[in-house]
């Protein structure tokens, strides 16, 4: 059974700095396309950042594009989320998404709590 693991979630000030981090079981990792979800209390489950699956494209929310980068790295079978600049608005769980090629298979990770507060 295949499974996403995240990390890296916290509490930090405004401005600050937090990467999470997303380990997939996935033997052939190059054939998923990966993507940073997010849920904030009392709102809908959103895109923040996508990546395909050679990694050579990407893809932003508005509200986090210059702020955040995804990245990839098939060896470790990880993909990342760097956020810079955090606003409390940024505050979510924050899921990890994985999504097969030519088809409609998809994983969820469990979530990792980011809390932006001074």
């Amino acid at each position: 059974q295949l499974q996403l693991v995240e990390s890296g979630g916290g509490l930090v000030r405004p401005g600050g700095s937090l990467r999470l981090s997303c380990a997939f079981s996935a033997f052939t990792f190059t054939n998923y396309a990966m993507s940073w979800y997010r849920q904030a209390p009392g709102k809908e489950r959103e895109l923040v950042a996508q990546i395909s699956s050679s990694g050579d494209v990407t893809k932003y929310a508005d509200s986090v594009r210059g702020r955040f980068t995804i990245s990839r790295d098939n060896a470790k079978r990880t993909t990342d989320l760097q956020m810079n600049s955090l606003k409390p608005e940024d505050t979510a769980v924050y899921y990890c998404h994985a999504k097969r090629r030519f088809s409609s298979s998809d994983w969820w990770g469990e979530g990792t709590r980011v809390t932006v507060s001074s």
